[in-house]
């Protein structure tokens, strides 16, 4: 079962684009980045309700806040960058989070980030600017043409300051209740300007526009228990591959329902930066030396 809730999670983030790409054929990006929080609360507070018989939501802790601002930075800026771009476009999205949490845990927790961190960390930077520029002349890059690229780093960098939340309220929250805390925060972030930005119903009403928009806000409410149950009794080299597979998926399915062009420099950026993922995330065998207190100490 653990195995499944892995690939349950991992195929369900591969979706987001091809999913965003479907609903912005009905809303714009604005109704996107509500409907993903609005339909994900549903889901959660229903799960949490069957499962605790209760809900609890604390919406006066800073780190709340702080989260949920993080967190509708990364599906706003996600989802324009998707409508205007590639649905396979938000593959950007995990490295840049990635390189941002090695920078906040060396400058803000004063952590010591190892020579593999920052391995992992150029790798993550130089696949990212090789996906960006995508064979791009410099010229149309200076006049706009890297602007999805943008959208999508800030992404990752709102998706980074979630996780920094995450890490601080897991202290005194369950994970529920606080995932539920912060994107009904988020909720109420992104819908207060759409009354005035938002175009609403941009195209023609389809079902599948709604299913599309359903399932983003399932995946928003349910996808991190899936991946936090598998995590606790799948082995994590198991974890490490599968889980960094979704940008694979996600490039898959973009050609496959919108034909976008995949090109070598989307390929080969695409597997610097999960070379430079698995080289953090893959757990490095020990060696087997008789000082294990000293090799205790140096960790």
């Amino acid at each position: 079962m653990s195995y499944i809730l892995l690939l349950l999670a991992t195929l369900a983030w591969s979706f987001v684009g091809v999913l965003v790409k479907t609903a912005s054929t009905m809303v714009d990006s604005a109704i996107i980045s509500f409907a993903r929080f609005f339909f994900g609360v549903i889901c959660l507070g229903i799960y949490l309700f069957i499962r605790d018989g209760k809900i609890q939501v604390r919406l006066g802790m800073k780190w709340i806040w702080i989260g949920a601002i993080g967190k509708a930075a990364n599906y706003a800026a996600e989802n324009i960058a998707l409508k205007i771009g590639y649905s396979y476009g938000n593959i950007l999205v995990q490295p840049v989070q990635t390189v941002v949490l090695l920078l906040a845990a060396g400058l803000l927790f004063k952590e010591k980030i190892s020579t593999r961190g920052w391995m992992a960390a150029i790798f993550c930077v130089a696949g990212v600017i090789v996906v960006g520029w995508n064979g791009t002349p410099l010229n149309e890059l200076a006049q706009g043409g890297g602007l999805t690229t943008l959208l999508f780093t800030l992404a990752g960098i709102g998706a980074a300051i979630h996780v920094l939340s995450q890490r601080m309220l897991l202290k005194t929250m369950d994970n529920g209740n606080m995932n539920l805390s912060v994107f009904l925060m988020s909720t109420i972030i992104v819908a207060a300007p759409i009354p005035i930005q938002s175009h609403g119903f941009i195209g023609p009403i389809t079902v599948w526009a709604w299913v599309a928009l359903v399932l983003l806000g399932v995946i928003t409410g349910l996808s991190f228990f899936w991946f936090a149950e598998a995590i606790k009794r799948v082995p994590f080299a198991v974890v490490a591959i599968v889980g960094n597979c979704t940008v694979l998926f996600a490039i898959l399915w973009s050609y496959l329902f919108f034909r976008d062009p995949i090109t070598i420099y989307i390929i080969s950026g695409t597997l610097i930066f999960v070379t430079g993922l698995l080289l953090l995330n893959f757990p490095m065998p020990r060696r087997r030396i008789k000082k294990t207190a000293t090799y205790a100490h140096s960790k």
